[in-house]
C-alpha cells in the first residue's frame, strides 16, 4: 500500500497564533512542531498527544488565498507515506492526475485528485 494513514488534515484560520492558542490552552492538544514559511506564516501543527500521529495544520488562511482560493472551501486531507517517488510514480501509472512534486523545508509532497475532482494531498514522512 502507497498510503501508509491519514497524516495531517488543514484547517485554515485567520489568526494562526489565536488558534494556537485555542488548541493548545483551551483544547488541550500539544504543539507537535512550527517552522516559519517566510516572513508572515508558519507551518503550525498540533495534535492530541505526543505519541499521536495525525495532527491538525493551523495554516494561515490569507496564505492559501494567495495560493490557491478555491482550498479554503473545505479543510484539506493530507495522507502520509514513507516513500514518495514510488508513490507518486505509482498513482501517475495508475491514471490518477497527480500535480508537480514539491520540495520544501518541511517535506516533499504532492497533489493529486479522485474521480470526482476533489483534491488531495500526499506527503513523505520521514
Amino acid at each position: 500500500m502507497i498510503i501508509n494513514r491519514i497524516g495531517k488534515i488543514t484547517v485554515y484560520v485567520e489568526d494562526q497564533e489565536a488558534a494556537k492558542d485555542f488548541w493548545v490552552n483551551k483544547v488541550g492538544f500539544v504543539l507537535k512542531m512550527e517552522q516559519p514559511m517566510g516572513p508572515d506564516f508558519s507551518w503550525i501543527e498540533v495534535g492530541p498527544s505526543e505519541d499521536e500521529f495525525t495532527t491538525l495544520v493551523l495554516y494561515a488562511k490569507e496564505a492559501m488565498q494567495k495560493q490557491n482560493p478555491a482550498a479554503i472551501a473545505h479543510p484539506s486531507i493530507l495522507f502520509s507515506t514513507t516513500d514518495i517517488e514510488s508513490a507518486y510514480e505509482n498513482l501517475k501509472q495508475n491514471g490518477v492526475q497527480v500535480g508537480e512534486m514539491l520540495r520544501l523545508p518541511f517535506g516533499n509532497m504532492f497533489s493529486f485528485k479522485d474521480q470526482d475532482g476533489n483534491d488531495f494531498l500526499l506527503r513523505e514522512d520521514k
